[in-house]
């Protein structure tokens, strides 16, 4: 990486730590080691929608403030929703100079943001600055004949101006599972919102948007379902077992982190895997050497 700060967010501290555990060590093996931020703070979560809320805007900045302090000029986070916020915000503000004169008033304990720390989510640099090839290469456990849905969600990919690659037609998560020798399965529903946190109070919308993505993936022939968002994998998960014999044909579905797929690749020990993917992984060659 550039020199970037790893911001991880609050879920990776809490229920997503096998996120972290697993991007950490992957990038470890691809030489690009994750240098965590000093002194962050909650993104804010979600990103205010209106223009003269400048109040909601302060966590996110303050973030990118300690990027600066320490001399970073990129962000590299987990969390599709931290992105989202994170990078939203940044534009935001960076758009007109009389906010980022407002914000930095606000903020009259910090050191004024100056602008121009970029924010990237790790799926962007495993493309970008790492290469797809480089990852191939480092492969000792091909993935071969595992099938895999690239769940993307909807932070990752919208506003088009904000989001990683093209919203309607995204290609950088099969690319990266291709990378891993594994099979991407296109589903119908992989860009669909879960319900993200409307879990708290509509349960039962966030039940039915959730079947559908998961019984989509199923039907497309997929073994295992990758993401990046610690909220849709909250919500993924849990409609799965709630759902689990509604889904067609009783088979098993792996909800995984797209990083534990790699560390699996890879070879690194990472941490507890779910029941069915410890099962898929206990059919796969170890240590394979690998022919052109």
């Amino acid at each position: 990486m550039n020199n970037a700060a790893y911001f991880p967010g609050c879920s990776l501290k809490a229920e997503a730590g096998d996120y972290e555990r697993s991007a950490a060590a992957v990038m470890e093996v691809l030489g690009q080691p994750l240098e965590e931020l000093e002194r962050w703070t909650c993104c804010g979560t979600v990103y205010s929608l209106t223009d003269d809320d400048l109040m909601h805007q302060l966590a996110s900045v303050r973030n990118l403030i300690r990027a600066q302090e320490c001399g970073a000029d990129e962000i590299v986070t987990l969390c599709s929703m931290c992105f989202n916020t994170l990078k939203r915000s940044k534009v935001f503000i960076e758009q007109d100079s009389a906010r980022l004169e407002t914000v930095n008033a606000f903020m009259d304990e910090e050191q004024d943001y100056e602008g121009g720390v970029e924010v990237f989510h790790l799926l962007e640099i495993l493309r970008d600055q790492v290469g797809f090839e480089s990852i191939e290469g480092k492969v000792t456990r091909p993935l071969s004949g595992l099938r895999v849905a690239p769940y993307y969600g909807c932070t990752l990919l919208r506003p088009r101006e904000i989001g990683i690659d093209e919203p309607d037609t995204p290609t950088i998560l099969q690319d990266f599972i291709r990378a891993l020798w594994a099979t991407p399965v296109e589903f119908a529903f992989q860009a669909e919102c879960c319900g993200t946190y409307q879990i708290v109070d509509s349960p039962e919308m966030v039940l039915e948007k959730s079947h559908r993505i998961l019984n989509s993936a199923m039907r497309a022939g997929a073994d295992v379902l990758v993401t990046s968002c610690p909220l849709c994998m909250h919500n993924l998960r849990l409609c799965y077992e709630e759902l689990r014999s509604s889904l067609p044909e009783k088979r098993e579905l792996s909800i995984i982190y797209l990083t534990q797929l790699a560390a699996i690749a890879f070879e690194v020990e990472t941490g507890e895997l779910p029941t069915s993917m410890a099962k898929l992984v206990e059919g796969l060659p170890t240590s394979m050497e690998l022919v052109p």
